[in-house]
């Protein structure tokens, strides 16, 4: 810009000069008004949508509020949380195997946990629920000892894989398979840089795995994570189909009794949307927690 043109003009008027010269039009704010509109009629028709859902007839809310609280319905929500706590334990720690054992220089290993994620993310979950849960007719026994040898203690099947831990070996074991592969990119996205670091300061493999990479993988893996916790606290829904009295199968039971189908699935929604917003509010605050000028105070 040729400041001699203008000299006794301020520098922001120069610039505006100069750029009147070269063309240029002057930035004016957006007009809002139509998106602020928009808003507003999309707002109204929400509005209206969901008080005309809860003026319907058929939701019967004094029915809703008469089991919402049901000692019923509070075995079911019971047994739905432990289902998720169980299955997800399952799945972390048999995914942080997983995952390691893909990224092992050991190609049998590799081989064994590529089939395994292959093999349990090809199978339908509720496919794989009704597997287990008729995993007796397989294995009608279960016994332990030296193969081909004397057995030291044996029981049936059934005895063993109830109906309950026939649905957390089913989420559990195929969430391992989605869960190992969060983990596994996480643990690349880790430059090697870092492991090659720790090395040079004498730390062993397990040390820089457990107290370098791993906290900050599981920054990044944090996010899917809990996604995949929300989804299986939902799929849990569907060991009703195995008869595990969870949330959904108590409400069945009792709308099978009163043929109030309506009110107790929306008893059942209230429950798994309750379940689900603590998860999220849970996943933000596990999120701010490590984060990265917060990494010191969680080692």
């Amino acid at each position: 810009m040729n400041d001699s043109a203008a000299p006794d003009l301020p520098p922001a008027e120069r610039w505006r000069a100069e750029a009147a010269r070269l063309g240029a039009s002057p930035h004016h704010p957006p007009n809002h008004a139509v998106r602020n509109a928009l808003a507003v009629v999309i707002l109204l028709v929400a509005t209206a949508v969901v008080v005309d859902f809860a003026r319907r007839p058929a939701l019967d809310w004094e029915v809703v509020w008469k089991y919402l609280f049901d000692p019923t319905v509070m075995t079911g929500i019971r047994n739905t949380l432990l289902l998720t706590v169980l299955s997800m334990a399952l799945a972390l720690v048999l995914s942080v195997v997983l995952a390691n054992m893909r990224l092992s220089g050991n190609p049998l290993l590799r081989a064994i946990a590529g089939v395994y994620v292959w093999l349990f993310r090809s199978i339908p979950l509720l496919v794989l629920l009704i597997l287990w849960f008729n995993i007796a007719i397989i294995y009608p026994r279960i016994a332990l000892g030296i193969p081909f040898g004397p057995e030291w203690w044996a029981t049936d099947t059934r005895n063993v894989v109830s109906g309950f831990w026939a649905a957390v070996l089913a989420f559990g074991l195929q969430q391992a398979a989605y869960t190992s592969e969060i983990i596994r990119a996480s643990l690349l996205a880790i430059p090697t840089g870092q492991r090659e670091a720790a090395a040079a300061l004498g730390m062993t493999k397990v040390r820089t795995f457990f107290r370098i990479i791993f906290p900050q993988a599981m920054r990044i893996a944090v996010p899917p994570i809990s996604n995949d916790t929300i989804n299986l606290l939902k799929a849990t829904s569907l060991a009703a189909f195995i008869a595990v009295p969870d949330l959904l199968y108590t409400v069945q039971t009792i709308y099978n009794r009163t043929y109030q189908i309506i009110p107790l699935l929306l008893v059942a929604t209230i429950w798994y949307t309750v379940f689900v917003s603590l998860l999220s509010y849970g996943q933000y605050h596990l999120e701010r927690a490590l984060r990265r000028d917060r990494v010191g105070r969680i080692l």
